[in-house]
């Protein structure tokens, strides 16, 4: 009787720690998700450009004088090849990106904040 007594009493502290261990972990795992969630609402809430097609960061933060070259290297363009068209759509207007121009530096648009820019190969 005495030793199922102590069972009892170490089956009782250790679901004890568990769940002590377990409550600690769940707090942690809160603050790190609401951590995570006040930078998402504080980043949602900075000035950016959007990008869509073969790109590797979607959203860039804008700035002022922020150029499309300076954006696209932001964005960083995941193709070997330079892309065939290029439109920048700001405020449902779009405007197509001569390429050719872009490359040699004789086209480089300022962008605006909210700008979408699609990059197709």
């Amino acid at each position: 009787m005495r030793h199922l007594l102590t069972c009892i009493v170490l089956a009782l502290v250790a679901t004890s720690c568990v769940t002590k261990s377990g409550a600690r972990r769940e707090a942690q795992k809160t603050l790190f998700e609401s951590q995570r969630r006040e930078a998402m609402e504080l980043q949602q809430r900075e000035p950016a450009v959007w990008f869509r097609g073969d790109i590797r960061n979607p959203r860039v933060v804008w700035r002022e004088d922020l150029t499309l070259v300076e954006a696209l290297e932001s964005a960083q363009y995941t193709r070997d090849q330079n892309p065939h068209t290029l439109t920048v759509t700001r405020k449902g207007e779009v405007f197509k990106v001569n390429v050719r121009r872009l490359l040699r530096g004789q086209e480089n648009p300022v962008l605006e904040p909210g700008d979408i820019i699609d990059v197709r190969h």
